[in-house]
């Protein structure tokens, strides 16, 4: 695969909700046909449909957007971020580049409050249910608390490093108009805020969230017709391990080693950029201790140098590396990965007032998936 090759024509969203009593499925469909309109397009436009696993696929979605012509469909088979962010975009460029679709359709939704939430997805696997479940050991914030503790043992890592990382989201969401939690966060309100699994609290968690979004991928010379400033797929890359989910937070040697290394090598080889080109990245912050590892991983600082990083203000709005600029998954809204790709195109497009981050050219996007991750860098043209 080559970058520059296709590019995110369209995008689109439902509001961020704590809780949403309307459907999924009703979700997911307004959130394709705003991504159809943002796009200048038409309904019977799309003729390629990239699913997930975790939501409808076309056969249902399908009709309901108006899809005449399902030429190409597929779902992707990796968990959380790594699906909608990186995989679905190489799935999407191949179809492109192989004549089966001209314009491919990405939806992704979720609704985090309904029974058993997004701690269903693990509750599902029997190694967790036959010997972590019953001795306590359960849950994503036990999990990611377990990775903080391991990480401050072998870098250190002090409340108020660890507090700067929600701190600097919720300073962008407070700027962010459709951001889910904009009340103003400093570290007095991060100490009240309740312990869940120590050291993470409340605010280190990622939200709950009901909502959809959407996005359309477009060949970079039929995207230039249409109506939006050009923001090409200039590098992907997927990384794995081999530690399936059921003993992923227990067995891997270094629980808080993702692949991300791995992704974002794969992307920035693609692209032909490094570190240093970029001028602002989406992270994916399912909790604070993730989003510190997955910045290092991503080379925005060194490897044990995140939280310090975050702690210097270097992610702030005003900052020299912006991260994060809707507030993220912790202050934004919580649709796994898809949003945080959907701001890097909207930064990239420009005219986003007071958060527009100054003649942003480059953005990297990094999804994690546990056992998988990826790295999307986005170029506008």
């Amino acid at each position: 695969m080559k970058g520059g090759m296709v590019a995110i024509t369209g995008v689109g969203e439902t509001p961020f909700l704590r809780r949403s009593e309307e459907p999924l499925m009703q979700m997911m469909v307004r959130a394709c046909l705003a991504a159809i309109a943002d796009a200048g397009l038409k309904p019977s436009d799309i003729d390629g449909y990239i699913g997930n696993r975790m939501t409808p696929g076309s056969d249902d979605l399908g009709p309901l957007i108006g899809m005449t012509d399902r030429a190409f469909t597929a779902v992707t088979d990796v968990a959380g971020g790594t699906a909608p962010a990186g995989q679905a975009l190489i799935l999407a460029q191949l179809a492109i580049e192989a004549g089966l679709a001209r314009h491919v359709i990405i939806p992704y939704g979720i609704q985090s409050t309904k029974p058993g939430g997004v701690y269903g997805f693990h509750a599902k696997e029997p190694l967790k249910a036959a010997l972590e479940m019953p001795v306590g050991f359960f849950g994503q914030p036990t999990y990611f608390a377990s990775m903080a503790n391991r990480y401050a043992y072998d870098h250190g890592l002090s409340e108020e490093e660890l507090a700067s990382v929600p701190i600097t989201y919720r300073k962008w969401a407070e700027i962010t108009p459709w951001a889910q939690r904009r009340e103003p966060m400093g570290i007095e309100e991060y100490r009240q805020s309740r312990m869940i699994s120590t050291p993470l609290r409340a605010v280190d968690c990622c939200l709950t969230t009901d909502a959809a979004c959407a996005y359309i991928v477009s060949a970079v010379e039929r995207a230039k017709d249409l109506p939006h400033p050009v923001v090409q797929v200039q590098g992907v890359g997927v990384g794995t391990n081999n530690f399936p989910h059921g003993v992923l937070f227990t067995q891997n040697p270094c629980t808080y080693e993702y692949p991300g290394e791995a992704s974002a090598k794969k992307a920035y080889t693609m692209a032909g950029v490094v570190p240093a080109d970029l001028d602002l990245a989406q992270v994916y912050d399912g909790f604070s201790i993730s989003a510190i590892v997955q910045t290092e991983m991503l080379g925005l600082c060194g490897r044990g140098e995140g939280a310090k990083f975050y702690a210097a203000g270097h992610a702030l709005p005003g900052g020299r590396m912006p991260v994060n600029t809707s507030g993220g998954h912790m202050s934004g809204g919580y649709v796994p990965g898809i949003n945080l790709l959907i701001e890097g195109v909207r930064q990239l497009r420009g005219g986003q007032g007071e958060r527009q981050v100054p003649d942003a050219r480059l953005c990297a996007v990094a999804g994690l998936g546990g056992n998988s991750h990826s790295t999307t860098i986005l170029a506008r043209d």
